[in-house]
């Protein structure tokens, strides 16, 4: 079954695909995305953005933003990710991405194993969502390709952090740079308490 028979496998007309990217970094926002793909208009090539090179991912990125019926972008920061937890602040950004689409879905397809509070829509999670569903892999290349972006505007803030190469993921690089400089502001306080 190709990701696209995955979501015509539902009985409805408007299914919206939501993930997010960033649970495991050290720093920075959580992002989510929401996609409700055009299902006329087939994007080769779209898979998990795991799956993809750099390259591709960006590719695939500006295909979807021009063919899909709708598709929003969200994020919850690290202070709020301290506040509410890691877990709650991915949910709040895949609830925030759903409800800012404009368009309410018939049903939405979250990737994982448990759905955000989405008022009376319906959802239902997908584990491996992104390897099976064309709409969830859409908004992992969304939320992946915004989150980057993100990470390397806060590199020309610290640039000594070398956000542009590990995306604040907890990489050797980034343990090094954090010994050396201290935490930014950026910085995750409760995924660092060891250190802190």
């Amino acid at each position: 079954m190709t990701l696209y028979e995955f979501d015509a496998s539902y009985p409805c007309n408007v299914i919206c695909g939501t993930d997010e990217a960033g649970r495991g970094p050290l720093a920075g926002p959580v992002f989510a995305a929401a996609v409700i793909l055009d299902k006329n208009n087939i994007i080769e090539g779209i898979n998990d953005s795991k799956k993809l090179s750099e390259k591709k991912r960006e590719e695939i990125y500006e295909k979807i933003k021009e063919s899909a019926v709708a598709y929003c972008v969200a994020y919850v920061d690290e202070k709020e990710i301290d506040e509410i937890n890691i877990l709650n602040a991915s949910m709040l950004a895949m609830r925030k991405a759903v409800l800012g689409l404009g368009i309410t879905p018939d049903m939405v397809l979250v990737d994982g194993n448990r759905t955000p509070d989405l008022d009376a829509i319906p959802a239902e999670s997908v584990v491996k969502g992104d390897a099976k569903s064309a709409s969830i892999a859409a908004a992992s290349i969304l939320a992946k390709v915004e989150r980057d972006r993100f990470m390397l505007r806060l590199h020309e803030e610290y640039p000594m952090y070398r956000f542009d190469k590990h995306k604040g993921y907890p990489t050797k690089l980034h343990y090094e740079a954090i010994a050396k400089y201290g935490i930014t502001d950026a910085h995750r306080k409760t995924f660092l308490k060891n250190i802190l």
